[in-house]
């Protein structure tokens, strides 16, 4: 669902959000690997979740180093905030290219800059160029394409955000923080669209996903 203004990961859903719902995903087959909680189920309907084990909202269970299905058995695969947690990279995305037809797609997000979130682990933080490496070295791929989602305004603004919900949580007084942390999305989120080169990927950029495109 569309993410609240007032939310310290605004940054990193609102595009991932508007990212996805622009997808075109009628009559394709759709495997959604870390499903997790399916937050973006309304975006694919009819989609196979894939998790660890203990998942009740998955419909299929493993290691993502090993998903147990055929070989090139789905048109789309989403991996979505799952690659900062995953032991292996490479191995993630050799297995991601294994699942995945030719011709179809691989949609990947993960975080460029962003809090420590161990869950269980949190392993991994990427640059553009990092990913562009970890895919072409991994797999053959007709295309990869890595963007950044939000900006360096919106993702400076996600960093105070995270540190000033922190503070006012241990203080027991977090819901004084709302109107604070909106205020600091909406002036990120205006200079990224007005400065065209904080959402550029030029030296001295920050930003706090990254969206992959690959191209099987």
């Amino acid at each position: 669902m569309q993410p609240s203004r007032t939310s310290v990961q605004y940054a990193v859903r609102k595009p991932l959000f508007a990212w996805l719902h622009a997808q075109e995903t009628h009559g394709v087959r759709v495997l959604d690997v870390g499903c997790g909680d399916r937050p973006y189920a309304e975006l694919f309907p009819g989609a196979t979740g894939f998790d660890v084990p203990g998942n009740p909202r998955a419909d299929l269970h493993g290691s993502l180093e090993a998903i147990p299905v055929e070989d090139a058995s789905f048109d789309l695969v989403l991996c979505l905030q799952v690659l900062e947690h995953v032991p292996d990279p490479g191995a993630a995305i050799r297995e991601l290219r294994r699942v995945v037809r030719p011709g179809g797609r691989v949609l990947l997000s993960t975080h460029g800059i962003y809090p420590f979130h161990p869950n269980p682990d949190d392993l991994w933080r990427w640059t553009h160029q990092g990913l562009e490496r970890l895919f072409f070295t991994n797999a053959e791929w007709t295309s990869v394409t890595v963007r950044p989602g939000a900006g360096t305004a919106a993702t400076l603004a996600m960093m105070n955000a995270h540190v000033l919900d922190l503070l006012l949580k241990r203080l027991h007084v977090r819901a004084l923080g709302a109107p604070l942390v909106a205020l600091l999305n909406t002036v990120g989120e205006t200079l990224d669209d007005a400065i065209p080169v904080l959402r550029s990927t030029v030296p001295g950029t920050l930003h706090a996903n990254y969206h992959v495109e690959a191209v099987a």
